[in-house]
Parts: C-alpha cells; sequence; structure tokens
C-alpha cells in the first residue's frame, strides 16, 4: 500500500437525518476502559496507510458544476476555559525533541503557493516565534490546543494521525485513522495528545474508551468515488478517557464547534478554510501546521471539499475549520453571513501520490453523518459531552 498518499478515516457521529439525506446507522468499537499508552511507539508512529488518488478535479468545472444543497445548515458552537494561568497541565515529554532549530527565527508573510492542480494556499507552523520575552507557544492556547495528534496501532505497528476535540471527551477524526474500510477491523491502542509539540504532552494524553464510525464506511457500502479513499462518510469519532486527576481533556483546553450542509459555505459552494494538522513531511511531524485556502465543493469527487495545501501523511483527521481564532470587538461594521468562530466543517481524508499537485480533501460534514455520530455517541457517553 502506498503511503505518500495522504488519507484520513473519516465517520461520522451523532448526525440528525433530514428528508434530503438517507438515514445513517453507525457501529462503535468495544468499550475499551482505561488501557495504557504503553504500546504506542510515540517516536516512530507512521503515517496511516492511505490509498491513491490519481486526478484531480478542475477548479473551474468543480465550482461551476455545483449544486447547492436544500437542507438546512447549522453548527453547534464550541467553547474556551477560563485560563489557568500556567497555560499548561500535567505536561509529560513522550519523546526526545527533534532538533528544528532551523527556521526558528521569526518568519516574514507566508507568501501563496499553489502545485500543479493551481489551487492556492499558505502553509506556516501554528506556533508563533519563542524566545525569553515571547514565552508562550501558540498552540497552547485556544482555538489551537483543541487540536492535536492522535497515535495508534495497526497489526502491532504505531501510527499518527491528527485530531480536534469538539466536545469535552469526544474528538474528530478520519474513519481511516479509526477503522479498515470495508474490512469491519478496527485499529486499537489510540492516544490523542492535545497541542503536541515536540515530543511533548503539555496537556497531558488521553487514551480512547471507544470509537465510533458510520456503518457504511465500516461495512465499506460509502459509495465512494474511488473504493475506500474519496468517500461521502470519512469521519469519526473517539470518545476518550478521563486522566489520573478525573478530567476531561476539553475542561482543559476547551473545544471547537462543528458545522454541517455546508456551514459557511458561500451560494457558490466556496468557504475559506483554515487546515491544523501534523504532516510528518513538515517539521518531521513534531509540530502543529496551519494552512490557509479556498475551499470549493467537487461534485465528482463524492461532494468532498478540495483545498490547496502543503501538507501530507500524518494530518489525515486534522480539522478543517471556518472563522478560526478570537473573534474582534465590532464598531461601525457587522460580521458576515456564518460569523461563529471555531467551527470544524470537515477533517482532512485524501491527498495525492503525486506531491506536486498539492491539494487535499475532506469528505463534508452533514446532517447524515456528524449529526447523526455526535448524537449517537453523546447519548451513550453520558458525562462525556
Amino acid at each position: 500500500m502506498n503511503r505518500t498518499l495522504l488519507l484520513s478515516l473519516v465517520a461520522c457521529v451523532g448526525c440528525a437525518m433530514t428528508t434530503e439525506i438517507q438515514a445513517q446507522t453507525v457501529v462503535s468499537s468495544p468499550v475499551l476502559g482505561s488501557q495504557n499508552a504503553g504500546s504506542i511507539d510515540f517516536a516512530n508512529a507512521k503515517p496511516v496507510p492511505g490509498r491513491i488518488v490519481k486526478t484531480a478535479p478542475s477548479l473551474q468545472v468543480g465550482a461551476a458544476a455545483l449544486q447547492k444543497l436544500s437542507s438546512t445548515q447549522g453548527a453547534v458552537p464550541g467553547s474556551d476555559v477560563p485560563d489557568t494561568g500556567s497555560g499548561k497541565f500535567t505536561p509529560a515529554q513522550l519523546v526526545a525533541p527533534k532538533d528544528l532549530t532551523k527556521g526558528l527565527a521569526p518568519q516574514a508573510v507566508a507568501p501563496q503557493q499553489f502545485g500543479s492542480s493551481q489551487h492556492p494556499f499558505s502553509t506556516v507552523r501554528v506556533n508563533a516565534y519563542r524566545d525569553a520575552t515571547h514565552l508562550e507557544y501558540t498552540d497552547y492556547q485556544y482555538p489551537f490546543r483543541a487540536a492535536g495528534k492522535l497515535f495508534f496501532n495497526i497489526n502491532g505497528s504505531s501510527y499518527v494521525c491528527s485530531a480536534s476535540l469538539i466536545k469535552p471527551g469526544v474528538i474528530v477524526t478520519a474513519a481511516h485513522c479509526v477503522a479498515n474500510y470495508g474490512q469491519k477491523q478496527w485499529y486499537s491502542g489510540w492516544v490523542f495528545v492535545p497541542a503536541y509539540n515536540n515530543g511533548s504532552a503539555p496537556f497531558g494524553s488521553f487514551t480512547a474508551r471507544n470509537a465510533t464510525v458510520l456503518s457504511s464506511y465500516y461495512n465499506g457500502t460509502d459509495n465512494c468515488y474511488v473504493s475506500g479513499v474519496v468517500c461521502p462518510d470519512d469521519v469519526a469519532l473517539i470518545v476518550l478517557n478521563k486522566n489520573a486527576q478525573g478530567t476531561l481533556p476539553g475542561t482543559i483546553t476547551g473545544w471547537l464547534g462543528f458545522g454541517y450542509n455546508r456551514y459557511g459555505f458561500n451560494s457558490s459552494s466556496q468557504a475559506l478554510i483554515t487546515q491544523i494538522g501534523y504532516p510528518v513531511a513538515l517539521d518531521s511531524g513534531a509540530l502543529a501546521q496551519r494552512n490557509d485556502s479556498q475551499g470549493y465543493i467537487s461534485p465528482t469527487y463524492s461532494n468532498n471539499t478540495i483545498i490547496g495545501s502543503l501538507e501530507t501523511g500524518g494530518s489525515s483527521g486534522g480539522p478543517w475549520t471556518v472563522s478560526l481564532g478570537q473573534a474582534p470587538v465590532l464598531n461601525g461594521t457587522s460580521f458576515g453571513s456564518y460569523s461563529n468562530s471555531n467551527v470544524v466543517v470537515g477533517v482532512t481524508s485524501w491527498g495525492y501520490t503525486d506531491t506536486t499537485v498539492k491539494q487535499q480533501g475532506a469528505s463534508p460534514f452533514t446532517s447524515g453523518n456528524i449529526v447523526t455520530l455526535v448524537n449517537t455517541v453523546c447519548t451513550a457517553n453520558v458525562g462525556y459531552c
């Protein structure tokens, strides 16, 4: 299996149904209880295996051929938590830090880039410059600290994806980071590290209680454009155990909101997307990366959202957000449409084996997947949402 392709497996949790979307059922892994993270090789975890996408959809054709959903758009807000003053909580060093001294000086404005797809983007570290007078890492602050690195095992080997909190004890990631499409095989040993930073777990690490995907993904009937790759529902939820202090991660870091049915997209089905992830080809996967690009929806590719991106394997499952950051106080103007901040509308799902294309895709969040998944998970795990 080619591992140069970026792909995240996504399953949805708690999705509500509309008349336009066929009812979905979900399947959950066995309840894992309080596992330990001893079986994870944090230092040598590899990007989750992916499958190949060879040809990119045309930007012009993709945008022109879009049809707007008639179902109601919606969003569930996230939440920050009170600042404790320390910026850290039970920090732990998981592995020795990598030498990333090159490029740590203040950076100029990032140039707009594009690959052979001609799809513009810009990619920078989430971390701002840090020195004796700049002590706080940017990704230790909300909303960035609600995203993190996800470790897990497949057949005895350790792999890595990205993920983000959307409830105090629930993360969203790609379904392919949770299960093998159509094979009824669960992966195991998931460990989520919010704001992972070069071997450090500044807010601790959290093991998994269980994972949930849509039955169509688990059974292999998800009507994917490429079998098991460009899918309508590559979305998954993982419920996390409390730490040794009896605390859920979201009560330390806060959590992001989530939107569905093209929330944040204009009438041409376009939106400005901010992607967060830990691609192994950028800074060896040691630091969180931020990628900004205009996204558009491709009817050819299972209505997936497409963005320009420099991110690669390891970024699978990382959040695609609209309006990421702290909203300003307005005077003499008003917000635009869909102005809720920090709303996740998809997760990194797939990319290309040809790294010159520089595009990635995400299954769209809909009332048929993310709402169904969240409703299911939160009903079955009282106190984690």
